[in-house]
């Protein structure tokens, strides 16, 4: 089955369609080189999907959240590491949008204009220290895991200023003089998802740049009185990041179910009975089905959900978020169900001479790791919401 064949089950063609037999193609070598093709990069960067969650007064698409759920979706169906970086690129730019806010919308404008690819490298071990310097801020350290880095024009910045105690965000380019990629990842899967780290030595930023990155900032988002781009930017990054994550789990199921009902039609069982008529394989496989139907209608429900209240102009609150975290967690459970049934199914020489079921099984544990979407973190916070008691989570 082709890429672009397995995404009918999604509600037809996409933006994505004409790249996705393109994307599958280099897939398995993306994971052996650690890197997505050049030429794929070019091509998405060409399209309009990197204008998806860019808003219609920045030139982007404005796209519904569910739409981008269903192109994510048939983007990992085809390769993984490929969709985990254009996510991050649409995630970290909603946020970049939220954060800067209207005295920074020509520039986020122009990267939407120049389909300029962003990425926000501030995972664990993070260390940055800015000092003023007249109308610019000298900035220093380092920064870990900035998803797509290699691939993008823009770096997101958190990073201390001076003696404040409060952290400061701006924004650079890439190729600027006293920044430094270095294209590293040392992951379990998601191999080309370039979780790169960053270096910066005495890189200079415009001081009218810098915002301050408040804990917690999705409540500030809600306040009416706080400037934003877009109503949708009142959305959070993290609440969007997980459905869209969701959305990327179910299509890595469903290609690995398409791939394992396609490969049993002819393989024989032990004792010469063949395994499509086996009613353990169709028992297992209709609970995986049924599995992968479920998280994706769990991740559509939450975007329709989303959308709803964008287009009604509502302000989302707390409850809002869990909502969405919550939808994902149960998303990617499910998900992760489906890959188990699909691994009993195949049993041990399947799983040895199959051709990317290893590989889809390996980008999927790196989902539900994720820390926006991990499941001791959003349950937590979820629960704690439940009993009335207030969330600590500081993102």
């Amino acid at each position: 089955m082709s890429a672009n064949a397995a995404i009918s089950r999604v509600g037809g063609e996409r933006i994505c369609s004409p790249l996705l037999d393109a994307i599958a193609a280099q897939a398995a070598a993306a994971d052996r080189t650690r890197s997505v093709d050049a030429d794929i990069i070019a091509a998405i960067k060409a399209s309009d999907l990197m204008r998806l969650t860019a808003s219609s007064n920045l030139g982007g698409r404005a796209a519904p959240v569910a739409a981008v759920a269903r192109e994510l979706e048939a983007v990992a169906g085809a390769c993984a590491s490929t969709a985990w970086c254009l996510w991050n690129h649409l995630s970290v730019f909603h946020f970049y949008c939220g954060l800067l806010g209207p005295g920074h919308q020509d520039l986020l404008a122009a990267i939407t204009a120049s389909g300029e690819w962003v990425s926000l490298p501030a995972g664990a071990g993070t260390s940055i220290q800015g000092i003023s310097d007249g109308d610019e801020v000298t900035v220093t350290g380092d920064a870990h895991f900035g998803s797509g880095a290699r691939y993008g024009e823009w770096v997101g910045i958190t990073f201390m200023l001076d003696d404040e105690r409060i952290p400061r965000f701006t924004i650079a380019q890439s190729a600027a003089p006293g920044v430094r990629i270095d294209p590293t990842w040392n992951g379990m899967s998601l191999r080309a998802s370039a979780t790169d780290n960053l270096y910066y030595d005495k890189l200079r930023v415009p001081a009218d740049r810098v915002v301050p990155f408040v804990p917690k900032y999705r409540v500030k988002f809600r306040d009416p009185a706080y400037p934003v781009i877009d109503h949708r930017y009142r959305e959070d990054w993290v609440g969007l990041s997980d459905l869209w994550l969701g959305g990327m789990a179910v299509g890595v199921a469903q290609a690995a179910l398409d791939e394992a009902c396609a490969g049993i039609q002819e393989r024989i069982a032990i004792m010469g009975t063949k395994m499509v008529e086996r009613p353990t394989i169709h028992v297992n496989l209709g609970h995986a089905g049924a599995a992968i139907n479920s998280a994706r209608a769990t991740v559509h429900q939450a975007c329709t959900e989303t959308d709803a209240r964008i287009d009604a102009g509502l302000t989302p609150t707390e409850d809002d978020y869990l909502r969405q975290l919550a939808a994902s967690m149960t998303a990617l459970r499910l998900a992760g169900e489906a890959m188990q049934l699909i691994v009993r199914v195949l049993g041990g020489n399947g799983l040895r001479e199959s051709g990317s079921f290893e590989r889809r099984y390996r980008d999927y544990q790196a989902m539900p790791l994720h820390i926006n979407a991990h499941p001791d973190r959003v349950s937590e916070a979820y629960g704690r919401h439940l009993l009335g008691l207030p969330t600590e989570n500081a993102f």
